[in-house]
C-alpha cells in the first residue's frame, strides 16, 4: 500500500495528507499561482480547506510571509473560490 505525503499547512500548522490541502506555487520567475495537479515547479505552500484556514490565509497575507515576496489579491480570491467549490 503507498503511503499518502503529509504536507504542513501555512495557517494551522498542522499535517495533513497532501492530497486533501491546495498547493500555491511560486516559480523560478517568482509568479505564484495555484497548482491543482500538485506537479508545478517551484516552492510550494499548502492550505487546508478548513474555512478558518482560508480567512486567516488572507487576513494575516500568509502566503506573503511564506514566499518572501508580495502576493496579490488574485491569488487569495482564487483559493477563496478553489474552497467554496470544494464544498
Amino acid at each position: 500500500m503507498k503511503t499518502v505525503p503529509l504536507r504542513m499547512c501555512v495557517a494551522c500548522r498542522e499535517m495533513k495528507p497532501k492530497n486533501t490541502m491546495l498547493r500555491v506555487v511560486k516559480t523560478a520567475e517568482g509568479e505564484i499561482s495555484l497548482d491543482f495537479t500538485g506537479k508545478k515547479n517551484g516552492r510550494g505552500a499548502y492550505i487546508c480547506d478548513s474555512e478558518a484556514c482560508v480567512k486567516k490565509l488572507k487576513k494575516a497575507k500568509l502566503l506573503s510571509k511564506v514566499f518572501s515576496a508580495p502576493v496579490s489579491d488574485e491569488v487569495y480570491a482564487g483559493i477563496e473560490e478553489a474552497y467554496l467549490a470544494k464544498k
